[in-house]
């Protein structure tokens, strides 16, 4: 039995997924109409991580949708930090190439406008956008974001990050960022 998990941040990188949830497979690309992407969920690390906001303007963020297996839920949402940080929604809807789906995301319980993404954090992101293909300049907005170097280079989501991004041959994470 499985589920299906919209990725629209660090998770899109197919092997960072992976490594949390070793059942994933990545299905279709999706999109979250009438949302917008901020980087204003406060992490314990003190840096901004990805959240979905809804945008009057009819604004959508795209993402990948993924298929994974119904045991690794909670892993899922213990490093996405359910109830710590972050909302699971079960029913969030997604446009397809098939159709509307509803899927699991998670969603930020709390937003702090003065957050700042990590340099290593916003290149998983950019690194997702690119391995899926995803939607024509979003990569490119991505890159325009304000980010900070982690200046703490044995953290272990550092650390970790850095892993997934050069399994992808992603070895100067710094370039993604770079137009």
């Amino acid at each position: 039995m499985s589920f299906l998990y919209f990725a629209y941040g660090s998770n899109m990188l197919s092997s960072r997924l992976i490594a949390r949830c070793p059942s994933a497979k990545a299905i279709d690309h999706g999109v979250a109409q009438g949302w917008d992407l901020e980087f204003s969920k406060k992490s314990i690390d003190g840096s901004g991580k990805a959240t979905l906001i809804t945008n009057a303007e009819a604004i959508h963020t795209p993402g990948v949708l993924f298929e994974v297996n119904v045991r690794e839920l909670n892993d899922l949402d213990r490093f996405e930090g359910a109830g710590k940080g972050y909302d699971r929604l079960d029913d969030f809807e997604i446009e397809t190439s098939k159709g509307s789906v509803k899927a699991v995301t998670y969603l930020a319980s709390e937003r702090h406008s003065n957050m700042i993404p990590f340099d290593w954090y916003l290149a998983l992101i950019v690194a997702g956008v690119l391995e899926h293909k995803l939607a024509d300049g979003h990569a490119d907005n991505l890159r325009k974001t304000t980010r900070k170097p982690d200046l703490k280079l044995t953290r272990k989501s550092r650390i970790a990050a850095l892993e997934a991004l050069s399994r992808h041959d992603h070895v100067d994470y710094l370039a993604l960022l770079e137009s």
